[in-house]
C-alpha cells in the first residue's frame, strides 16, 4: 500500500488517506513520509496537528483573517490533519473542519491520522448532520486506509 502512495497518484487524483492505529504505530511518520514524497514530485504540503489547526481556525475567525487562512489551505496540494479525534471537538471546530474540507473537496488532497478508526468518526462527531457532511468529503472519498 505504502508503496502505491508512493507514486503519488492519489494527489493527483485530489483523493485523501486515512491512516489510523494505536499510538506508536508510525501514523504520523508515514503521513509525513507521504507529504515528503509528495514535495519531491513538485507538489506542496503543509502539516497541522488537529488541536492547533483548529486554534488556528478559530483565532482567524475572530481576527478577522478566517477566509484568507482557509483560501491559503485550500489551496496546498496536501494537507495533513494529525492526530484528529484525540480531544473532544466544539460546534465551532465542527463548522470550521467541514468549511476546510468543503473547499478542499475534489481539487485537492488530504491525509488524516486517528488513534479512532472512520467507522467511529460520526459518534466523536456528535452531531449528525455536520458528521455526514465531514465523513462524506475525507472517509468516502479516500484512496485506502492504512
Amino acid at each position: 500500500m505504502v508503496r502505491q502512495l508512493s507514486s503519488c497518484r492519489w494527489v493527483q487524483e485530489h483523493q485523501a488517506v486515512l491512516i489510523t492505529g494505536a499510538t506508536g504505530t508510525g501514523k504520523t511518520y508515514v503521513a509525513c513520509a507521504l507529504a515528503q514524497q509528495a514535495c519531491r514530485k513538485g507538489f506542496r504540503a503543509v502539516y497541522r496537528r488537529a488541536s492547533r489547526l483548529f486554534d488556528e481556525l478559530r483565532i482567524a475567525h475572530a481576527d478577522g483573517s478566517y477566509v484568507r487562512m482557509l483560501t491559503r489551505l485550500a489551496r496546498v496540494d496536501v494537507l495533513i490533519i494529525d492526530d484528529f479525534a484525540i480531544a473532544p471537538v466544539s460546534d465551532e471546530e465542527r463548522r470550521h473542519l467541514l468549511e476546510l474540507l468543503e473547499e478542499r473537496y475534489g481539487t485537492r488532497s488530504t491525509i488524516v491520522t486517528s488513534q479512532l478508526g472512520p467507522n467511529d468518526w460520526h459518534d466523536y462527531l456528535a452531531d449528525p448532520t455536520l458528521a455526514d457532511a465531514i465523513c462524506d468529503r475525507i472517509v468516502h472519498h479516500a484512496v485506502s486506509e492504512c
